[in-house]
């Protein structure tokens, strides 16, 4: 599974941007998709994840401004983010996993997903 994320990159505060992960083969169909982000000298942090059929699940920090969704026929996942915050600045990453049961809960936990792409740099200033 490769996942390459595109998107990042300077906004000022209050702003907009989208994210994108493109996801190779049909990794999408049989995979929970996620986005965390790591600010320097943090941890790692869930912002939201999904699977192609399944609703969204969302960090608390970033409910109502951030929207994950998926293009199927694209293998892509995307994440809408507004009303961007300073201290949202952070490197996003697009991360993968397999789903391995037919009730499946979105794992939030870095350590619960395979794959990871390069992540992405976003950047909001104040």
């Amino acid at each position: 599974v490769q996942l390459q994320a595109s998107g990042g990159g300077l906004v000022q505060s209050g702003g907009s941007l989208r994210l994108s992960c493109a996801a190779s083969g049909p990794t999408i169909y049989s995979h929970s998709m996620a986005w965390f982000r790591q600010a320097p000298g943090k941890e790692r942090e869930f912002v939201a994840g999904r699977t192609w059929s399944s609703e969204p699940l969302y960090g608390d920090s970033v409910k109502g401004r951030f929207t994950i969704s998926v293009d199927n026929a694209k293998s892509t996942i995307y994440l809408q983010m507004n009303s961007l915050k300073p201290e949202e600045s952070a490197v996003y990453f697009c991360a993968a996993t397999p789903i391995r049961s037919v009730i499946w809960q979105i794992p939030t936990r870095p350590s619960n997903y395979a794959y990871w792409g390069q992540g992405t740099l976003v950047t909001v200033s104040s």
